[in-house]
């Protein structure tokens, strides 16, 4: 049986697929959803639609997501990213010992006002984490989270929690080797990009106000 196809050449299964993509980038903009799962999820029940087979990617909805903040958030989004980095910045001069890297929506740029600031720290025991931010008073959470590696190998790192401001920032603490060992990144089951000081400085200075 064939597809309907409109008059552009473009099948009903197809156009319902880039709705769900613009949909889902926009409930992530605006605050209406808050991981690529739930957008996909909220925009197939708002568009009245099943399952899509595939879905729509997490990659596909990431980059509807940057072509939403460019056309309709050009100034209040790069304001939000610039201060988050710039957050990220002091975080990561103050953690020097643990060779903090950036990762995430802030490094990617699809960071707004609600982001998190996500660091990767990497240490022989994550103990000489919570000693050194509570010798420099700083008050923070204990956590964990659980990265993935590989399609059937996850593990349960401990993460720390502090607030910079109004800008939560969280420190996921890897092994010392584990700065080789990236996990796989969400949006595209590749291994996570990660920033160094170095780079999240590049960033800053090429994109001065």
């Amino acid at each position: 049986m064939s597809r309907r196809r409109g008059r552009s050449g473009e099948t009903h299964g197809s156009l319902l697929r880039r709705q769900v993509v613009a949909e889902a980038a926009r409930l992530l903009a605006e605050g209406g959803a808050a991981t690529f799962d739930a957008a996909r999820r909220k925009a197939l029940e708002r568009l009245g639609s099943g399952p899509l087979r595939p879905p729509p990617t997490n990659a596909e909805i990431e980059q509807a997501l940057i072509e939403y903040q460019r056309l309709f958030q050009g100034d209040t989004q790069p304001r939000a990213l610039r201060r988050l980095r710039q957050t990220a910045l002091h975080a990561m001069r103050l953690l020097t010992p643990f060779d903090p890297r950036l990762v995430g929506p802030v490094l990617a740029g699809t960071a707004d006002s609600s982001s998190i600031v996500y660091l990767h720290l990497f240490a022989d025991t994550p103990e000489t984490v919570a000693v050194f931010l509570l010798d420099r008073q700083i008050p923070f959470e204990h956590d964990e989270r659980r990265v993935r590696f590989g399609p059937e190998q996850r593990e349960l790192l401990p993460l720390y929690r502090f607030v910079a401001g109004d800008i939560v920032v969280e420190l996921t603490v890897f092994p010392a080797l584990g700065l080789r060992r990236p996990p796989l990144s969400p949006v595209d089951n590749r291994p996570m990009r990660r920033a160094d000081t170095a780079t999240v400085e590049q960033l800053l200075t090429a994109t001065k106000p």
